[in-house]
């Protein structure tokens, strides 16, 4: 059954994290270079603070040109990251966190265990571990 697929199963482990001193555009070179719509935000100790989106970096540019400010340095990250962060368990099935897909709209989910990040999970990842079901039926 679907459901004895778990987000631990097909979730990113090899994690690229920010921390919230970090440099908006730092950030944005990171994001291209990695290909990814979000990165989360971590603190000293590993816990989840926040995710920093495509839309959270071109929300803050527009808002410093907007406000004319100086395009130098672009403020730290935990200025402009999302910090109501939907996330998943490790072990949250794959229709649960399809369901959270759907509802709420994300490219990618954070997974959590014990309140500390464990991975990251994707839409993508999601269909793969459908399909390999499917295969393996």
């Amino acid at each position: 059954m679907l459901r004895s697929v778990k987000a631990q199963d097909y979730m990113a482990t090899k994690l690229v994290t920010f921390r919230p001193e970090t440099d908006l555009f730092d950030a944005i070179s990171a994001l291209r270079e990695y290909k990814l719509s979000a990165f989360p935000v971590i603190d000293a100790d590993g816990g989840l603070v926040g995710i920093l989106s495509e839309v959270d970096c071109l929300r803050a540019i527009l808002s410093q040109t907007y406000h004319e400010e100086e395009m130098g340095s672009g403020g730290h990250i935990s200025d402009y990251m999302s910090m109501q962060v939907d996330t998943v368990p490790h072990d949250a099935d794959i229709i649960a966190v399809s369901d959270i897909f759907i509802a709420k709209g994300r490219r990618c989910l954070p997974v959590v265990k014990s309140g500390k990040l464990v991975g990251m999970i994707s839409r993508s990842d999601v269909l793969r571990a459908v399909e390999d079901f499917a295969k393996d039926g």
